[in-house]
């Protein structure tokens, strides 16, 4: 029976035809370098709101006297918990705090592994966002405010993050510091 089933497997193996093309095959489209992408071409895990036809619409976006009571999950809008990000170009730091102020979650960057001048980038601040996304719902923190302070290039970077991570983010505040009396500027550089 064993030499039978292997005059089989022989059979097959002879009868196995490869295929040799000789010619490259040919694209039906050219690409196109120059193209713009379609609108739902984005970034993995970015949702874009067209802010003329959410307005058009009516929606909600700006609060009112009684978004501080409007339930979120059950929860009203004051005591949904917070989630300070403080983007500067050298470092991303990520605070999840109680509406009073409590400090239950922190991250930064330096803190996830990146050193040095990477600490400043995007996938820096993407990274430790899915991070402390992931932290905070496993502490059972699954909706809250994003409040993002400072210039830096993670600030877009650092939101989408939260969102990936599994956070539902409610409202986006940017709370960076205008200063109406800046510093002296330097003296001019001779040449």
């Amino acid at each position: 029976m064993i030499s039978a089933l292997r005059n089989s497997v022989r059979a097959s193996v002879t009868s196995v035809v490869r295929l040799f093309q000789t010619s490259t095959p040919q694209a039906t489209e050219k690409f196109v370098h120059k193209r713009i992408p379609a609108p739902d071409e984005g970034v993995q895990g970015e949702k874009i709101i067209d802010l003329d036809s959410a307005l058009k619409t009516k929606q909600n976006l700006f609060p009112t006297l009684e978004s501080d009571y409007q339930l979120y999950n059950g929860i009203p809008y004051k005591d949904l918990p917070i989630c300070n990000i403080r983007v500067s170009h050298n470092n991303t730091i990520f605070t999840l705090t109680e509406p009073d102020g409590k400090v239950r979650i922190i991250r930064s960057c330096g803190m996830e592994g990146f050193k040095n001048t990477k600490k400043g980038t995007n996938i820096a601040a993407q990274t430790t966002g899915i991070t402390i996304a992931t932290k905070a719902v496993v502490q059972g923190y699954n909706t809250v405010r994003v409040r993002v302070q400072g210039l830096g290039p993670g600030r877009l970077s650092a939101v989408k993050g939260l969102q990936m991570g599994g956070l539902n983010i409610v409202s986006i505040t940017d709370n960076t510091h205008v200063s109406w009396n800046p510093p002296r500027a330097r003296k001019a550089r001779r040449l």
